[in-house]
């Protein structure tokens, strides 16, 4: 059994190894997922905050190699090479107005994205890799899953597996297959308000 390489990622602060190690892989085995991690992935996603307690978050999944297919027709072609292999198929939607009264929920995308981290993290848990990707069909999707565009942001899709050796990954693509870098701590918060006005 091949040793697991080396973290490259290096925090500028001492952090929890969970998001350092948490990264996007491309090449996911198409190993079944037991029924068990499935709803343990979503489970973690329930406990995700939101504005109001509203939970604004809506989990389209696909595990049966037919409803996947159905799925994977909505990404992207490069998209489409890889994520197909994988054995969960997700698609996240936000409802755009709160339940009660019916007002447009602006939070909404920003508690999804809370519910997606949650999710991504737990995966790690798990032994598992979740990829999330905007490249998908806005139209296509909505019209897939049945939303509504009246009540549902599509905001992105997730495929969920083991990571694999074995991927058949272009060689494009098996270039990316490395955890990437992120700016440095100072350019992505600061104590310095009013923020310079970067338009002239």
């Amino acid at each position: 059994m091949n040793a697991k390489p080396p973290n490259p990622r290096v925090p500028d602060w001492d952090i929890d190894s969970m998001f350092t190690d948490r990264w996007s892989p491309r090449a996911l085995a198409p190993e079944p997922l037991s029924d068990r991690e499935v709803h343990t992935l979503f489970e973690a996603a329930r406990w995700a905050p939101s504005c109001f307690n509203e939970q604004p978050w809506l989990f389209v999944y696909a595990t049966a190699p037919e409803e996947r297919r159905k799925l994977t027709a909505c990404l992207a072609p490069k998209n489409q090479l890889w994520a197909g292999q994988a054995p969960l198929l997700i698609f996240v939607l936000a409802r755009r107005t709160f339940q009660k009264g019916g007002k447009e929920n602006r939070h909404a995308p920003y508690d999804a994205g809370a519910a997606w981290m949650a999710l991504a993290l737990q995966a790690r848990k798990l032994g598992l890799y979740a990829h999330a990707m905007a490249g998908f069909n806005q139209e296509k999707a909505h019209e897939v899953l049945g939303a509504s565009k009246e009540e549902y942001h599509v905001m992105a899709a997730v495929a969920v597996g083991r990571k694999t050796e074995d991927s058949g990954l272009p060689e494009d693509l098996r270039a990316m297959e490395s955890p990437n870098s992120r700016k440095p701590h100072a350019e992505v918060a600061t104590a310095v308000f009013p923020l310079p006005r970067t338009n002239p």
